[in-house]
This record gives structure tokens, C-alpha cells and sequence, in this order.
């Protein structure tokens, strides 16, 4: 509905402003201009998908700027005349105003070429020697030159007081466009020397050699799986042993969090075996089963060792192409266990317990709140429907309509896996559902709160929706009582809480069988496809304390020597030879 009252509004103002143009009526024209300006500039912030919407049926920003414009002309002659001077200088004006925009776009389009072209990115390496240059102001390197547009507000707006207002303004947005395109060309200029491949993989290279680097996590995907690579970053800077990141995708670093290890990006399969500064590392750890693994799988002199992101029931974490490591890493026993139960070709002396690391900081206590906080967790729709394990398209809303209407209240925490949608876009549809029920409780308990905050005021509760990065996973563990979630690794890191969980039976498999296929869910309150299990799991009492504890064992393998020391013991036995 608001993309409909958008384009309403854009495209409502172009025969008003043909119209007052012929008619002519300046004043009117004037406020019909203003008005499309201010709708242009909402459309493309608040109806993101409008403008390539209008594209696609030829009506861009570039041809609405330009009729506009063509509208300002006709006020123009009709009020001063076509034979008018004036009237010839602001066409050429206006003309040369695009002339402009094309030769800014041509620079700024040969700047992203010149970085783009680089055949290998850095971050947290002195590659000084390579002067790369400062980048410009965003709106000065955006290729599509959209500030450039704008500058026709000047002779349009001025049009409605004549032609000579008009003709100056045209003037004032070609100086203005020529200063910032002219700014552009100090950029092009010293990022020129960064097209010399050779060069740049040289300086790079030298910087790698002299960090020395031991132990590799190898990430390729796409930026929504950037959390697959890390939560092992903090891991890694802990190991006694010098690590480096190796990236494949462009960008892919800044989707990182902070960290202080040494990351390099190569995008070229040939550049990436080619790149000797890595022969001298032994160990490379490999997060995610994807195709671009294999370039890195070539590179004989490096030991390869499975870690996952994650520890669960899901087939990937007894994925088949595993056979293809020298080693796979699993959290505990029940990792060992599912690859044997699986019998997928990897070789039980090839499976080593190594823990997690990563789930050190999770407490058993809750948040202490006054009221009990629910975390739920699905995960998403899978690469295809034998890896469909979410409950966010048959159950989530209605999970969540219960947690909001539960008596006594519930703070409701909501996380939804960073894949959500990225194959099914019911998924985005039950999500956004979710999303406005809980903004829409918000809502409602802030205009019926009373003002007062005397003693005694019933305590404000505050839903949370998490979609980005931050706060991270594990601080929603610690900031709830309670998890809800699907067959995932979000299941078997709760459980280093040992607080209680509940997990969705979305294919319906009777509660032995389903035990039985997915170990992780044994402590877990089972919530069947009419939410049974829910009203037990919220307000009856918790048996499970003690299975937690012996599960938890089973998951992560023993509280003594802790995760960090068996992780790197296991990097350290690599380097010894221990195969």
C-alpha cells in the first residue's frame, strides 16, 4: 500500500506540472515541482524497490528528471517566449547539466574499476607501500550521480519566476557540477597505480610472508553468512599460533566484526594458488561446505580440518562432502556420533573432539527481571525441503501471538535466523508478520501505560527484534529464561546454558522418533504443529534440569580441560605431526 501512494504521489505530479506549465501558472508550478522533488527524494529511501520498479517500465529517475525539466522549458517560452535569448541559454544550460552528471558517472565508474580490479584486499596488514588512496565523500564516488540530478532544482524552481532566474540557476548547477566532478579527479589519478596486479599481489604478498602466518580460516558465501565465519574470529585470536583470514567474496571484510587478525580477500582462483606467502601455514580451517573450498583444498602443503559453524542435528553437520577434509572437528561425542550414524564416508580416526570455544561466556543464570524473557530462534527454510526445519512459516506468528498474550506477562525476544527468506519468501512474509505484531504490542503498551512512575508502577516490558549482528547470539542467551527454536546449533549452544528449551516438530514425527533422529531435543519440551507443549513448557514445572546437564556432556564433550585448551591442542598436535 505505501509503495502505491508513492508512485501515486511521483508520478500524480507531472500533469500537474504540464498543465501550470501550459497554462501557464508558475506559482502552481512551483509547488507541483516542490512537491515531486520531495516525493523523489522519499522514494528513494522509503520505497527502496520503487525506483528499479519504475525502470523496468521506462520510467527512471533520469526521464523523470529530464521531463520535469522539459516542463520548466515549456513555462519558460510560454512566459517569455521561445525567441527569447534567456530561453536559448537555459536550454543549453540545462543540456549541459546532464553533460556534466554522464562525466562525473564516467569517472566515478572508472574509480570502483580501478579498486575492483585490485587482485587481492586487506585488512589489518601494512600495505602503506601501495599508497592507496583516501576515498572520496560517498555522494562524490556514487556512479549513479543522483546528487548531480538534484542540481536541476535550481533552473526548474527558478523557472517559476522567469527566464532569467531560471537561466542563472542553470548556470549555479553547472559550476557546482563541474566543481564536484572536477574533485573526482585527484581520486582517479592516485588510484591509477592500483591496476598494476602484479604489483599489488607483490606488496601483499610480502606483508603475509613477514606476518608468517601458521594456522588459515578459509570463508567464501555470501555477506548473510558472514556470521558462519564470525564467531571463530575470537576463537583464533586466542590460539598461541599466528592466524589469518582468507576471504573470497569482495567486501566480505567489512560484513566482519573487529578484529585484529591479518585478513587478505582473493577473488581469482588462479591468484589464490598462486599466492605463495600462504605455502608457509600448515593448518586450514574451513567453516562452510561451498564450492570455492576446492581452491584452497588444491594447496597440498596445508593440513585441511572441518569446523562448521555450528554443532547440531542438521544434515550439515553430517554433510557428505566432508570426506573431502583431512580432518573433521566436532564440539563433542554427539558430533562423532552423527557422522558414524550417518556413515557418509569420514573416517572415524579422522573425527576429533575440539569443543566450542566460542560458548565460554554463555551464563546459566537468567537476566534477574522482574518477568521471565522468551527467546525465540528459528532457523531458516534450508537449501531445499529435506533441510525444511524452520517453524517460522507454519507456527512462528502463532508462537509468538501466545508469548505477547501470555498471563503473566512475557518479555518476547525475536531472532530469526540471517538467511530468513533467502529461498522462500513465505518466510519473509511470516517474519514481517512477526515484526508488526511485536511493534504493534509495543505500541500498545506505551499508550496504555500511565505517565505516573511512582512506586509501585507495573514495570515497562520491553520486546526485542534482533536482525542484525548485534546484540550477538549469545547475549540474547543471556538476557532470556527461556529458548524456543528449531533443529539447529541454536539448540545445542543453548544448552550451555542448561536453561530450558523448547523445540518445533514441524514435519510431525512422533516424539521417540523425533528424539531419536535429533539428539539435541532429548532436554527440550517438544511444541507440536497446534503448539502442544507450549502451555507446559511456560507454566509447568522444569524436570529436565538434570538431563540438560548429562546432554550438555554429551554435545560439548567435558567441563575439564576447558573448550579453549582441547581446540588448541588439537591445532598444536597438527603441528607436531600428529596426525
Amino acid at each position: 500500500m505505501r509503495r502505491l501512494i508513492v508512485i501515486a504521489a511521483l508520478l500524480g505530479c507531472y500533469p500537474v506540472l504540464l498543465v501550470s506549465a501550459l497554462w501557464p501558472a508558475p506559482v502552481v508550478f512551483g509547488v507541483a515541482a516542490a512537491a515531486s522533488y520531495a516525493v523523489e527524494y522519499v522514494a528513494t529511501r522509503a520505497a527502496r524497490p520503487l525506483p528499479e520498479l519504475l525502470s523496468k517500465v521506462h520510467l527512471g529517475i533520469t526521464l523523470r528528471f529530464a521531463a520535469r525539466e522539459t516542463m520548466a522549458l515549456l513555462l519558460v517560452a510560454r512566459t517569455t517566449g521561445a525567441d527569447s535569448p534567456w530561453f536559448a541559454a537555459l536550454a543549453a544550460g540545462v543540456l549541459a547539466i546532464h553533460a556534466v552528471r554522464a562525466l562525473h558517472t564516467g569517472l566515478a565508474l572508472r574509480l570502483r574499476q580501478m579498486l575492483s580490479s585490485m587482485p587481492v584486499t586487506t585488512r589489518n596488514l601494512d600495505v602503506s607501500a601501495l599508497r592507496v588512496p583516501r576515498m572520496p565523500p560517498a555522494r562524490l564516488r556514487d556512479s549513479r550521480s543522483l546528487p548531480f540530478l538534484y542540481l536541476d532544482a535550481l533552473p526548474v524552481l527558478g523557472a517559476v519566476l522567469g527566464a532569467v532566474p531560471a537561466t542563472l540557476g542553470a548556470g549555479l548547477a553547472l559550476v557546482a557540477g563541474l566543481a564536484g566532478t572536477l574533485a573526482l579527479v585527484p581520486y582517479v589519478r592516485r588510484a591509477a597505480p592500483l591496476t598494476d596486479g602484479a604489483k599489488v599481489l607483490r606488496v601483499v604478498g610480502e606483508q603475509v610472508a613477514k606476518y608468517r602466518p601458521e594456522v588459515i580460516l578459509y570463508f567464501s558465501g555470501a555477506t548473510a553468512a558472514a556470521y558462519q565465519a564470525r564467531m571463530w574470529l575470537p576463537t583464533l585470536e586466542r590460539l598461541p599460533r599466528r592466524a589469518i583470514v582468507v576471504l573470497r567474496e569482495r567486501g566480505m571484510a567489512r560484513h566482519l566484526e573487529s578484529t585484529t587478525l591479518p585478513m587478505v580477500c582473493i577473488p581469482s582462483s588462479a591468484d589464490l594458488m598462486s599466492f605463495r606467502a600462504l605455502a608457509g601455514a600448515r593448518l586450514c580451517l574451513y567453516v562452510s561446505n561451498v564450492g570455492r573450498n576446492v581452491h584452497m583444498l588444491r594447496i597440498p602443503t596445508l593440513r585441511s580440518a572441518f569446523l562448521n559453524h555450528g554443532d547440531s542435528d542438521k544434515e550439515a553437520s553430517f554433510n557428505p562432502f566432508s570426506r573431502v577434509y583431512d580432518e573433521v572437528w566436532v564440539a563433542g561425542p554427539a558430533g562423532r556420533d552423527r557422522y558414524r550414524r550417518a556413515k557418509v564416508g569420514v573416517r572415524d580416526e579422522n573425527i576429533h573432539e575440539v569443543g566450542r570455544p566460542q560458548l565460554e561466556g554463555i551464563s546459566p543464570e537468567g537476566p534477574g527481571l522482574p518477568y521471565r524473557t522468551v527467546l525465540y530462534a528459528p532457523t531458516w527454510e534450508g537449501w531445499n525441503d529435506d533441510l525444511f526445519h524452520t517453524s517460522l512459516i507454519t507456527m512462528g506468528p502463532r508462537i509468538v501471538r501466545a508469548l505477547l498474550d501470555h498471563d503473566p506477562p512475557l518479555r518476547v525476544i525475536y531472532k530469526p535466523h540471517p538467511l530468513t527468506g533467502h529461498r522462500d519468501k513465505s518466510a519473509t512474509r511470516a517474519h514481517k508478520k512477526i515484526v508488526a505484531m511485536i511493534e504493534a504490542a509495543e505500541l500498545a503498551k506505551s499508550k496504555a501505560r500511565h505517565p505516573s512512575t511512582a512506586a509501585g508502577a507495573e514495570p515497562r516490558i520491553r520486546h526485542l527484534v534482533v536482525t542484525g549482528p548485534q546484540p550477538h547470539l549469545y547475549d540474547c542467551f543471556n538476557q532470556c529464561d527461556l529458548l524456543i527454536s528449531d533443529i539447529s546449533s541454536v539448540v545445542a549452544d543453548f544448552l550451555a546454558s542448561e536453561k530450558p528449551y523448547a523445540v518445533t516438530n514441524v514435519a510431525g514425527l512422533p516424539e521417540g522418533a523425533f528424539h531419536e533422529r535429533y539428539p539435541s531435543t532429548e532436554a527440550g519440551v517438544l511444541l507440536g504443529e497446534h503448539l502442544s507443549g507450549l502451555a507446559e513448557f511456560l507454566d509447568g514445572e522444569d524436570t529436565l534440569a538434570r538431563a540438560r546437564i548429562k546432554l550438555r556432556g554429551y554435545l560439548f564433550g567435558p567441563e575439564y580441560p576447558d573448550a579453549m585448551t582441547r581446540f588448541d591442542a588439537a591445532v598444536e598436535r597438527v603441528f607436531s605431526g600428529g596426525y
